[in-house]
């Protein structure tokens, strides 16, 4: 039985890009199962395309492989990975992009070198249809994964956001913004619990300082709050509102948790 493939990239949908990667992808394997997460990566955005990837490609079935193309590189010297972790391959540039899959136990890398695994002729711009995507669709259709070239133990990460636990305060920052203008911040519920009662944790986000809640409905329409989001992680919400747009906000502001007296 063939697998499923998802597709991430930041091409948009305008554009012949993904459906040119779709066609490479059936036309190896035409049994596969192809499903996008996102095709909405803001361009070059290779932080944003790891966070996506980070929180949605670990919902599907094992053996699912991810085909990832956030690629400003592309053309360069930067090499083509498959990294096998997880229980997924995760098909897509050398540049970080797979960051997180890199950190799981027992991940494994390897450049993408061997010559059934490409396309003809390699365009120069567009290694998403003529490299990678001959092999997810090859993956997908049981290619063993320690032929696809040789392992790598030197693979590019990105540089992780840090965050600073000590028995009163936690210091983290922002590192999504989502459609919905909630400020993700990398501080998790386990960061949390080593401050104890909830009820005494005070989150400061700039100017603004407020309490935790469990959810939205806890508070009034229009007000600011802080939660625990469904990816772990705390959250500066407003409640039927954007607190990106009120707050101004950018991915990297400084965000931090104290509890009071």
């Amino acid at each position: 039985m063939l697998g499923t493939v998802t597709l991430t990239t930041d091409f948009g949908t305008g554009d012949p890009y993904v459906g040119a990667i779709k066609g490479v992808l059936l036309s190896t394997s035409p049994q596969i199962q192809l499903i996008d997460l996102s095709h909405d990566v803001p361009p070059q955005d290779i932080l944003a395309g790891a966070y996506l990837l980070q929180h949605a490609a670990v919902e599907f079935p094992a053996g699912t492989v991810h085909l990832a193309v956030v690629d400003p590189g592309v053309g360069s010297a930067r090499r083509a990975l498959v990294v096998d972790a997880g229980g997924y391959h995760w098909v897509g540039p050398d540049n970080g992009l797979f960051s997180f899959a890199l950190g799981l136990p027992g991940a494994r890398a390897f450049e993408i070198t061997h010559p059934d695994l490409q396309r003809d002729r390699l365009s120069a711009t567009f290694h998403g249809r003529d490299l990678f995507a001959p092999t997810a669709a090859r993956l997908a259709a049981g290619f063993c994964v320690v032929n696809v070239g040789p392992a790598i133990d030197d693979p590019v990460r990105l540089a992780p956001t840090r965050t600073v636990v000590n028995s009163t305060l936690i210091e983290g920052a922002i590192v999504h913004l989502d459609h919905f203008g909630n400020a993700v911040s990398c501080i998790c519920s386990a960061d949390l619990a080593c401050l104890g009662d909830p009820s005494r944790l005070r989150v400061t986000l700039g100017k603004e300082r407020v309490g935790l809640v469990e959810t939205y409905a806890d508070v009034e329409p229009g007000n600011l709050t802080a939660l625990i989001g469904s990816g772990d992680l705390l959250e500066i919400v407003v409640r039927d509102g954007n607190a990106a747009q009120r707050l101004g906000l950018q991915r990297g502001d400084p965000v931090s948790v104290e509890r009071c007296p």
